[in-house]
């Protein structure tokens, strides 16, 4: 728990791990090792063998998936104190997608046996796991109704208030550490759209763009082009 104990402030930001039960946040960090990953380098791949439970404490992780033919698929860039890896706790099956560091990058880590012993003792606990895989659920829900029925430029705003949310995850933040790139990728456009899209925002005085950084500048006429109540 040494290890982890100076990160316990920053994962008691986060919505999930704030709510656990306090034995069961104790457990969590005396399970957990550091993770250290530089940038590019993998956690795992699609396809790999479970291995636990992650939180991300400094750093950034990408997670996605890679085609044959060498296309990208971004899913989600996360960053501090976001829990991920636990569809595989549930269903013992193999990881599924790819997860990178996005820069230098730490990370806690619970292994699957640590987990398992865990709920084989204290089976009250899967609800707490199966709220964390809900809450990602219904992120995911959403992400498809609005590729279904919102044009780009509501839904790349909608995904910028995501992330400035962290997901659900951690105090919400006006900086967001994100390239153009990894936008579009995320949205599926293009990266002349997401461009063109946010160029627009910025003349409108909502948003800032500097290099691998978007500044929300006015978050209430950003919720207005992402039609958020």
């Amino acid at each position: 728990m040494d290890h982890s104990l100076p990160y316990l402030p920053l994962l008691r930001t986060g919505h999930w791990f704030s709510t656990l039960p306090a034995t069961l946040q104790e457990v969590l960090l005396n399970s957990a090792s550091l993770r250290r990953l530089q940038g590019g380098e993998r956690l795992f791949h699609r396809g790999d063998q479970p291995c636990g439970l992650y939180a991300v404490v400094e750093g950034a992780m990408r997670v996605g998936a890679v085609s044959v033919s060498g296309k990208e698929a971004l899913l989600t860039l996360v960053e501090p104190p976001y829990w991920f890896g636990e569809i595989s706790l549930f269903d013992g099956q193999p990881r599924t997608h790819d997860a990178f560091a996005e820069g230098p990058t730490v990370l806690l880590h619970v292994s699957q046996s640590a987990l398992t012993s865990l709920l084989d003792q204290h089976p009250t606990y899967w609800r707490d796991f199966a709220l964390l895989m809900s809450q990602k659920l219904r992120l995911a829900f959403i992400a498809l109704e609005q590729i279904s029925l919102l044009p780009a430029a509501p839904r790349l705003a909608q995904r910028l208030l995501m992330i400035a949310d962290n997901y659900g995850e951690g105090d919400p933040r006006r900086v967001l550490h994100l390239a153009q790139e990894q936008l579009a990728l995320m949205l599926a456009i293009s990266r002349q759209t997401t461009n063109q899209i946010l160029k627009e925002l910025q003349a409108q005085g909502i948003v800032r763009l500097t290099y691998g950084e978007i500044e929300i500048v006015d978050l209430q006429r950003l919720r207005e082009v992402a039609q958020v109540p």
